[in-house]
């Protein structure tokens, strides 16, 4: 018997990078410092909208902010009746004198096409539209409605979001397919069907923009669906069939650890095939939670999968009988908590900051060989060993804490690497 093994045996290799991006058109949201492309090869984007009443401004106001400071690079608020027309200006305005650029996306829904031709100053003020082709009008006002929103965009500038919704998707072109399946030799499934209409429907619409004027480096489109199956499916079939810059997302994802696992599954698929543009991660946030947490999530999504480096990295132990101590999970949460909320400082004057690799360890098994891969890391003590927990810098042993103030003694050499090795490469402009 012999150990070797065919090379025509052997499996055929996993790939170990993403696809190539589907080339998409690029499409450019805003003007000045807040300025952000979608598609046409730049970085994926993170976006996610407010759920405050538009209408109250200062409320609006502070969640853009809050959204914007956790880093979501485009935010969308809803444009749903004349008091929320009207509040846009008021609320750009603010936003751009407490030094808020990221570009505002205006979500319209039946009344689009009245509500920008009667506030002439929302119009101007948002940076896109977003209209949804299922309810922008019904019979026979549907195109003359539609018409109307892209001809305001045209003559504004601004660039449109055709976001289909199987949620609202278009009755009519829905009953059309079905009948059409049902005479069919072979019929298909019911589900097939309705992705189907969704597909027709947005690129159908993306179709009529560009006849009436709109250029196609204005057009975003996206073909939302609850399932992961059902949003991996519809958006591969986008993609085969257009190279019109794609938002990300499945829709109504959920709460908790469901809608992130959901998120997570569809768009990491997706990702990794080279489809999508821009990403935005729908959670419905716990009662009184962070609406932030879905920035964070779209972040951790493209950071762990490799497309873009938001945040400093956090290697933490999950922990075993060898750590019946929280000690380590404190410490870890309390490194995770201080790089986020420094980071908004640190990525002002730390240039590259945002490759850091931290590792918080809880025992001897793999804390020190883990400690010494990331940049810098400390490998705590588990159940029944020495109290005492070395710091590995750069992969070499740099000192070992002892007693009650490990966590903070932490943080400080945190810090003071940080401003070590980033505020020279800042100073040098390395």
């Amino acid at each position: 018997m012999t150990d070797a093994t065919p090379a025509d045996c052997l499996p055929e290799p996993i790939a170990a990078a993403p696809r190539p991006r589907h080339p998409t058109e690029g499409v450019l949201v805003g003007e000045g410092p807040g300025a952000v492309r979608i598609g046409g090869g730049a970085p994926i984007v993170v976006q996610s909208m407010t759920n405050t009443d538009t209408a109250d401004v200062e409320a609006t106001v502070a969640q853009v902010m809050a959204l914007a400071q956790a880093g979501s690079e485009i935010v969308r608020i809803t444009v749903d009746r004349d008091e929320a027309a009207a509040a846009v200006p008021h609320i750009r305005d603010r936003l751009r004198a407490r030094g808020c650029h990221a570009p505002l996306v205006g979500d319209f829904h039946y009344i689009g096409h009245k509500l920008l031709a009667d506030h002439p100053a929302c119009a101007q003020a948002l940076d896109k539209y977003r209209i949804n082709p299922g309810n922008v009008g019904f019979k026979d006002k549907k195109d003359a409605q539609f018409a109307a929103i892209v001809e305001t965009a045209i003559r504004h500038g601004k660039a449109v979001r055709i976001g289909a919704n199987w949620g609202s998707l278009d009755q009519e072109m829905l009953a059309a397919l079905m009948d059409q399946n049902a005479r069919a030799p072979a019929p298909i499934d019911a589900m097939a069907v309705t992705r189907e209409a969704l597909v027709r429907s947005a690129l159908g619409s993306a179709a009529l923009a560009e006849e009436i004027g709109l250029p196609k480096d204005r057009i975003v489109l996206s073909a939302k669906v609850s399932a992961v199956q059902g949003l991996v499916s519809v958006y591969r079939m986008l993609a085969a069939r257009a190279d019109y810059a794609l938002h990300l997302g499945l829709t109504e994802a959920g709460m908790g650890t469901k809608g992130v696992v959901a998120s997570s599954a569809a768009l990491g698929v997706l990702l990794q095939e080279g489809i999508g543009d821009t990403i935005r991660v729908s959670l419905t946030p716990e009662p009184g939670g962070d609406r932030t947490r879905e920035v964070q999530v779209a972040q951790e999504i493209l950071q762990t999968m490799g497309f873009r480096t938001f945040v400093p990295l956090v290697a933490a132990c999950p922990g075993c009988g060898r750590t019946t101590s929280t000690v380590f999970q404190e410490l870890a949460r309390d490194i995770q908590d201080h790089i986020r909320d420094r980071m908004p400082e640190w990525r002002r004057i730390y240039p590259g900051v945002e490759a850091l690799n931290v590792a918080v360890m809880g025992c001897i098994v793999n804390g020190p060989g883990e400690s010494k891969h990331a940049d810098i890391g400390i490998s705590l003590p588990g159940t029944g060993e020495t109290p005492a927990a070395p710091v590995f810098i750069d992969g070499s042993k740099a000192m070992t804490l002892r007693g009650a103030g490990i966590a903070d003694e932490f943080k400080s050499i945190v810090e003071s690497y940080v401003e070590r090795r980033f505020g020279a490469r800042g100073a040098t402009g390395a």
